[in-house]
């Protein structure tokens, strides 16, 4: 009670100075449980205390930073030749992928939370912590080289355009870390496609090391007597870095020419940070459906919904691709992250039950045909996310329609007998 009598006595003032009292309610209300939660917004239908919500999705996520940061050194040293074998030179894969990941999370959060709390203030409204789940996935579904001024306007657009233009948090129709992404890949698509950006320090062909690899790190190393890194090692002719996808539009053979499906399952591969490792993220899905933070309707229809679309692609079999087995589509790409984490987006998907079935079903449906058909995109979930966000509200108010006229129904029928 001490400290929270504390807290109480050097609140701002709401008047006087609007911004420092935003910034000090949004520290004080995730340091404590408010004493009233949400009755509007995202939560239109219930009262609950959002940060709590959101910090279940983050905490969901650990697994994913935790692999996706060793994979971005581990496929660094890949492209060099060094320490192919997956679990050698533990320390110097975890050190690399920390100085690429940990800018991507703070600048993700400082410009998205920045923006947030600007104009929490300008409205003299609490800070809406829904850029909570955003900042925490914006950095796992970009390449891990994504220059940090792209970032930034990124997330400025996704943030401002996306969400604030709209009223805020609870407001927007898109799914705002995919509307990000969705910017960088028109605005700057050499940044984010083709096989180069999925490998990080690979551009140049040969690893330009900074002060935090040769000073900083090696100098710890090297007090172990440790493997250290070594500046000017080139990229060994034979690495393309290539994704499974990329590859798989010569077939499946060509994709485990590669990769064993051993390495794709457990996210061994080329590609976004935190989109690799299917069973963290299935771990991770778990957690949201046991404690009710994500639909698992949306969820399994959109798995069926891409089964059966695999299934009418491979009975077609009008190229390579389309061949691929309808079970090693999972294989490859980021479904199951766009699954648990994006599709699921409670603000932007349906909200009744039988709208979260067709909602999920057409977003594997659509997903997987761009993801085979369109040979200038590979991976269609990001796109079918963003266009069922747009149809989420039709296809909830022809449900509602539907049950309204069944119940009337129901009534005549009761009235007449």
């Amino acid at each position: 009670m001490g400290l929270l009598n504390f807290l109480k006595k050097i609140e701002p003032d709401k008047e006087k100075s609007p911004m420092l009292h935003t910034v000090y309610d949004g520290f004080f209300t995730f340091a404590y449980a408010p004493n009233t939660v949400t009755k509007g917004g995202v939560h239109i239908r219930d009262g609950m205390d959002l940060k709590r919500t959101m910090v279940m999705v983050v905490i969901a996520l650990q697994l994913c930073y935790l692999f996706g940061t060793y994979n971005i050194g581990h496929q660094h040293f890949v492209a060099l030749g060094q320490h192919t074998s997956f679990f050698s030179a533990i320390h110097l894969k975890i050190a690399y992928g920390l100085i690429k990941i940990i800018p991507l999370f703070v600048i993700s959060n400082l410009v998205g939370l920045g923006i947030e709390f600007f104009y929490a203030a300008k409205r003299g409204h609490a800070i809406e912590e829904g850029y909570l789940v955003s900042g925490a996935l914006i950095p796992l579904i970009m390449p891990p080289d994504l220059p940090i001024w792209i970032l930034i306007l990124s997330i400025a657009f996704a943030v401002i355009i996306g969400k604030e233009a709209f009223g805020g948090t609870g407001m927007n129709i898109l799914n705002i870390a995919l509307l990000a992404r969705v910017f960088v890949f028109f605005a700057y698509p050499t940044t984010i496609s083709g096989d180069s950006v999925w490998v990080s320090g690979i551009a140049e062909g040969v690893s330009n090391y900074g002060w935090w690899h040769m000073g900083f790190f090696n100098g710890i190393f090297e007090a172990f007597g440790w493997t250290l890194f070594e500046s000017g090692a080139s990229v060994i002719d034979s690495f393309s870095g290539a994704t499974p996808l990329s590859l798989a539009k010569a077939g499946w053979d060509n994709v485990l020419l590669h990769y064993s499906e051993s390495e794709m399952l457990w996210g061994a591969i080329p590609g976004s940070i935190g989109e690799t490792c299917k069973p963290f993220i299935l771990v991770g899905a778990l957690m949201l459906i046991v404690t009710g933070i994500a639909s698992w309707r949306i969820m399994f229809s959109m798995f069926f919904g891409a089964v059966v679309c695999s299934l009418l692609l491979n009975a077609w079999g009008a190229n390579p691709f389309m061949e691929v087995p309808w079970f090693y589509q999972f294989y490859m790409g980021s479904f199951f992250f766009a699954m648990a984490f994006m599709a699921t987006d409670p603000v932007t998907a349906a909200s009744t039950d039988r709208g979260k079935w067709i909602y999920g079903f057409l977003i594997g449906f659509i997903g997987m045909i761009v993801r085979v058909l369109n040979p200038a995109y590979p991976e269609g979930w990001m796109l079918a996310i963003l266009l069922l966000n747009v149809f989420a509200p039709l296809i909830d108010h022809y449900v509602l329609e539907g049950n309204v006229k069944r119940r009337l129904k129901r009534a005549k029928v009761a009235e007449t007998t």
